[in-house]
């Protein structure tokens, strides 16, 4: 007998599974999130519903709930949607239910609701055995079809039941009732929309499926909530419409009468009790001083909320500060997050729409072949029938012939050849049906289904056809549903409103392929790696192409583009597409206006323009200094940096401090090390001046900053490199030859790149065939001027070195980063 102190030894059989636990904590974690994520917090983009609403939808079907019925008890619903398809708390169920019976909730409620459901201020509805429900009349368009096979159904918890996956809705139920939810590591928000807007862009996008954000934007102007008020809507709401995510400013609508102002209307979720409280409270705080007394006149016809002020106060001061201080107005962050295949996505205006369109097509499809089969099911009855009146004497007497009614059966379908359905069907004909009206009804039967089996192939075999009922539909839907706007759209910006709040500021990498390609991807998605090891493909792209340009910076830089001409553009770094390694993103003349011959050759990372100059060099050694206030605001077609000589181009740009030492290097492993200060500034137009002599074909490649402490890293094109201290390089005059920097042979090739490092930073190299690695900078070996290097990178046959950078994240996690041939910001 084992004793109550003695731990229970495992027996033979049992089988033990090793496993790190931060991995098996990984898994399990990601798999809660998902349930989370899929089963409770976000809708699905094609019925607006998340799994417990839809679960009370179709409970309320099925019990025959409908709004020409009478009400049942909200605890018959309850407990209808527990027993059968959601194993949950019953608060969760009767809140979800109470919600959508909320006129100030919902802009079009799903559920008709007697007795408390609740008030905006704040009181919670009645127990669900007081309160009784049933669906609202455009609840009922969202389960139209339901019993025709247009959409799937799936088992329920215990397997004895099926649920749908979705409801075949015909109203565009996400956008015009919205929805909010927080999930795991995500939310969404999701404003409510009025529905002969929404209507009316969806049949735009039908006649025209290339309607821009922009036009989709005059159809719907902002979001419609039930609780009215004034909508705020610029930029913000623009950015939401286009990315999924911005922000608009609800105001409440308010008027001044003699000495009081007149509240009659408050942003959306906003309590009004808490409100009226929140007023009381600044008025003792004194933090609004002349408001003598606040009345709350509300009723059933409306908000009336009776501010009284002092008489030596200006009312439209107080209404002012009200709205500057209180909930009068508040900010509704939208996001517009939801449930595609199952899986969580971020989309724009015209991504739900079209989404709506895509799933009604699916459910007309899904109908038509439905209503088809019945057709030709009952077709296919009709004509044995009209076979039998067609010889009815013979067929009676027949079947009075028969002994059995398997002998009648086997008598029509052996004389007439008809199938066992047709027999059973006349074998079940009333006598009634002789009479000559009901042959005649039998004969117009018949060719009436005749004709619909010929619509029901015309429109599957026309999606032209389909999109034309979806707006049929779509316009029912606005004619016996629509109504006039709650909310006043305002144009305007919010003066709190910054569109860079939506934006996460963190280190990016941004790479330009020789086609010109750009894209940004996290610097985590580069992991560290030995010297000379193979490394990841960093981009996706065409054999022909390759990528050129890499640096590092934040998302909330400036990016200034310089072309190869000397033109210069400006954007900020969160515009550039986001994409993963694999892709090879989008061309920059999508994301800047360049001209058709220009080619990116450097970019330049900034923060602010107000101090600090840009260094320019050129292929044929010409260097020139403009002060950075001037590119503070280029035009949208850019400008002009730099004039060039004919033949020659724009090869680097960096930002220096003015009384820097400047090094040019060369293809050919020349440098000439000279101060800044012989450069002096020019304007943006002027042309530069000498800063290296070249021989023959010779031509500049790289230009840096000089530091002493530092070293020069040099790369060749056949992924050689090495480093060498910057004081080895003597300070030379500007225009000389300088020294030699690298000695070339056959077995490094030419220089690709060079660049300034102080031993401690990461390196990025990536080849023409888009093969990325990211090692460490003091891997690669320190040694003199006049050699030829070590290998960094072991190039697979027919490859070359195509672009590298430097990225260094200092101890207070600044962006360090630069690119070849240009200066951090």
């Amino acid at each position: 007998m084992t004793s109550p102190n003695q731990e229970k030894q495992p027996s033979e059989n049992t089988k033990f599974i090793r496993r790190v636990i931060e991995q098996e904590m990984k898994v399990a974690y990601v798999t809660y999130a998902m349930s989370v994520i899929v089963g409770r917090a976000l809708p699905d983009v094609r019925d607006g519903l998340k799994p417990v609403h839809r679960r009370i939808l179709y409970s309320m079907y099925d019990l025959g709930m409908f709004h020409t019925k009478p009400f049942k008890k909200s605890a018959r619903i309850v407990g209808e949607v527990l027993g059968k398809y959601h194993p949950h708390g019953d608060t969760a169920v009767y809140d979800s239910l109470v919600r959508m019976a909320q006129d100030f909730s919902l802009r079009y409620p799903l559920i008709k609701g007697q007795g408390n459901f609740g008030s905006i201020d704040g009181d919670n509805a009645a127990a669900m055995r007081y309160t009784e429900a049933k669906l609202s009349k455009i609840a009922e368009e969202m389960l139209r079809d339901i019993d025709k096979n247009t959409v799937e159904f799936k088992e329920n918890f215990d397997g004895t039941l099926k649920e749908p996956v979705i409801l075949p809705t015909v109203i565009p139920n996400l956008l015009v009732n919205g929805s909010s939810g927080i999930a795991v590591g995500m939310a969404t928000s999701i404003p409510p929309h009025n529905l002969t807007e929404i209507a009316g862009a969806i049949t735009a996008l039908i006649d025209n499926p290339s309607l821009s954000v922009e036009e989709l934007s005059s159809l719907v102007p902002g979001p419609d909530f039930p609780t009215g008020g004034e909508v705020v809507c610029g930029s913000g709401l623009l950015h939401a419409y286009s990315k999924g995510k911005g922000k608009v400013t609800i105001k409440s609508v308010s008027h001044v009468e003699g000495e009081k102002i007149i509240v009659t209307e408050i942003p959306y979720m906003v309590n009004k009790e808490e409100l009226i409280q929140q007023i009381a409270d600044l008025v003792n705080e004194k933090k609004i001083i002349g408001i003598r007394n606040i009345n709350d006149e509300s009723d059933r016809e409306g908000i009336r909320i009776v501010i009284e002020l002092r008489r030596d106060v200006d009312p439209h001061v107080i209404l002012n500060q009200l709205y500057q201080f209180s909930r009068l107005k508040v900010s509704f962050g939208i996001t517009l997050l939801a449930l595609v295949n199952n899986e969580p996505r971020l989309l724009g205006l015209r991504d739900l729409l079209q989404h709506h369109i895509e799933h009604r097509k699916t459910i007309i499809t899904r109908r038509t072949e439905y209503e088809l089969a019945q057709a030709r099911a009952r077709v296919h009855i009709l004509e044995g029938l009209l076979v039998a009146l067609n010889d009815i004497d013979r067929v009676i007497a027949g079947i009075r012939r028969s002994r059995t009614v398997d002998d009648a059966r086997i008598f029509l379908t052996t004389t007439y050849s008809l199938s066992e359905e047709q027999a059973k069907a006349i074998l079940d004909l009333r006598l009634q049906k002789l009479a000559s009206l009901e042959q005649e009804k039998i004969k117009e039967e018949h060719a009436d289904l005749l004709q619909k089996i010929q619509y029901y192939l015309e429109l599957l075999g026309s999606v032209q056809k389909i999109l034309a009922l979806i707006k049929e539909e779509m316009m029912e839907i606005k004619n016996a549903y629509g109504d006039e706007r709650r909310s006043r759209i305002i144009p305007g910006e919010d003066d709190d409103f910054d569109m860079e709040e939506l934006i996460e500021d963190e280190q990016v990498v941004v790479t330009i392929t020789n086609s010109g390609y750009v894209k940004r991807m996290p610097l985590v998605t580069y992991k560290t790696q030995k010297r000379g090891g193979k490394g990841i493909r960093a981009a996706g792209m065409k054999e022909e192409d390759f990528v050129e340009k890499i640096f590092t910076c934040s998302t909330h830089d400036y990016l200034l583009f310089f072309t190869n001409n000397g033109q210069v553009y400006w954007l900020k770094v969160y515009r550039i597409p986001e994409a993963n390694r694999e892709s090879k993103g989008k061309h920059i003349a999508n994301v800047i206006e360049m001209q058709g011959s220009e080619k990116i050759t450097a970019v330049i990372a900034v923060r602010d323009f107000t101090e600090g100059y840009l260094f320019m060099a050129t292929q044929k050694g010409t260097v020139k200094k403009t002060g950075l206030l001037e590119f503070a605001h280029p035009r949208r077609g850019g400008i002009r940096a730099i004039n060039l000589e004919e033949g020659d181009t724009l090869v680097n740009v960096r930002f220096t401090n003015g009384n820097q030492e400047i090094i040019l290097a060369t293809k050919e492993g020349q440098a000439n090390r000279f101060n800044e200060e012989d450069v002096r500034p020019v304007g943006r137009a002027a042309y530069g001046v000498r800063g290296i002599k070249l021989d023959g074909d010779d031509e500049v490649i790289g230009m840096l900053a000089a530091e002493e402490g530092m070293e020069i890293l040099t790369l060749t094109r056949d992924g050689y490199g090495k480093r060498t201290p910057v004081s080895e390089y003597r300070l030379c005059n500007r225009g000389g030859k300088g020294v030699a920097n690298i000695k070339i042979t056959d077995k490094n090739g030419p220089v690709q790149a060079a660049m300034l490092v102080n031993g401690s930073e990461d390196l990025m190299l990536i080849s023409k065939q888009g093969i990325g690695i990211r090692m460490k900078c003091s891997e690669i070996s320190t040694i003199g001027r006049a050699t030829q290097g070590v290998r960094v990178m072991r190039l697979n046959e027919g490859d070359q070195l195509a672009a590298a950078a430097i990225i260094a994240v200092d101890e207070e996690g600044e962006r360090n980063g630069e690119e070849v041939g240009s200066s951090p910001s």
